[in-house]
């Protein structure tokens, strides 16, 4: 790293799109799901004080608290608690009121997968220099394939060997419209990472979403501490527009630039995708707990302390939890949701 970053690591999301594993206090990031560590441990691994970083303010809510304190081990943090959830420029705001105007906040989702740690910290490098020349810095994830799923950042003007002018963000695409951009190049997947100066972030935030942030300042200032944690005065914060941080600053503020990387990112956001990363049999089969799998081919099965057979199964997801047992195509799994609802 060429300075000094704060980590701003986001914790607060329920992680419906996992579920029956996921749910409620048992988020997503909680969860061990590509190793023994969970995907927020994980997180922090790659931002530890050996790498140039500082110790991570950790955003969550107050369902959350006990689980980041349990998961963060003797590493040191500060959290910062959201009173309810007002989406991610709400959250941004609330660390930004925190901070000193010159720190270069590195704001982060908990969930994520990121197999290739020193290609992100080289990206972070690259990003850290342009957030020093007051860029508000977005990372690109290099597409290796026409994804309909994830939003798209389009490349403008090279600024020097670090990265682009965003000409434009690109809602999730139809499937002609992803082919045409990954053959035309110069499209990233919008990842949700985010560098920048607190300082010019404030600003930003003045300029486009003035009320999202003077609730966040306000809110902040109201606060209450426990210990390492600061509890975001809740009448204030309930004050704060919800809306991400995309639109309320990114797709407006005229001075963003993107820093394209390939570093083994997944949202993992669906089970299909969770079974793309495991470590699989000669037929594919992904496996956690007790399974009998007979002629079957590429499925996933995590048993949790059930037993589980499955005969002649192509692209299955067999996901039990408890009493609760998910049974559903895996090209399928990013609508979990609707099982997931009808289980309330």
């Amino acid at each position: 790293m060429t300075s000094m970053i704060q980590p701003v690591i986001l914790c607060g999301g329920a992680g419906t799109r996992l579920w029956p594993e996921s749910r409620g206090q048992r988020a997503k990031q909680f969860l061990p799901l590509t190793g023994p560590e969970s995907l927020f441990q994980q997180t922090v691994q790659r931002t530890l004080p050996d790498a140039g970083f500082a110790p991570p303010i950790i955003l969550c809510g107050a369902g959350h608290v006990a689980a980041v304190r349990d998961r963060m081990g003797a590493h040191q943090a500060s959290l910062l608690v959201e009173p309810m959830p007002r989406n991610t420029a709400a959250a941004i705001a609330l660390a930004v009121a925190r901070a000193d105007a010159d720190a270069l906040l590195l704001v982060m989702p908990s969930d994520h997968v990121i197999a290739d740690v020193a290609a992100f910290h080289a990206a972070i490098a690259k990003g850290s220099r342009l957030a020093q020349q007051d860029w508000i810095v977005t990372f690109g994830i290099t597409p290796d394939a026409p994804e309909t799923g994830f939003g798209y950042i389009a490349s403008g003007k090279a600024l020097g060997d670090d990265g682009f002018v965003v000409d434009r963000f690109i809602e999730k695409p139809p499937l002609a419209d992803a082919e045409a951009m990954l053959a035309a190049g110069g499209y990233s997947w919008n990842a949700g990472i985010f560098l920048f100066r607190a300082g010019r972030m404030r600003d930003a935030m003045l300029t486009h979403c003035r009320a999202i942030f003077e609730a966040a300042d306000r809110a902040v200032a109201a606060g209450i501490f426990d210990g390492d944690a600061l509890y975001a005065d809740a009448e204030h914060f309930a004050a704060a527009p919800s809306d991400s941080i995309d639109y309320a600053v990114m797709e407006k503020d005229d001075r963003v630039a993107v820093v394209p990387a390939a570093m083994g990112w997944s949202d993992l956001g669906s089970w299909q995708a969770v079974h793309a990363l495991a470590p699989k049999d000669d037929a594919e089969n992904a496996v956690i707990g007790d399974a009998f799998l007979h002629d079957s081919r590429g499925n996933l099965v995590r048993a949790g302390g059930k037993r589980v057979s499955l005969v002649g199964m192509e692209q299955v997801a067999v996901i039990v939890d408890g009493d609760d047992i998910l049974v559903m195509p895996l090209a399928r799994s990013q609508d979990v949701r609707v099982a997931a609802k009808a289980r309330e």
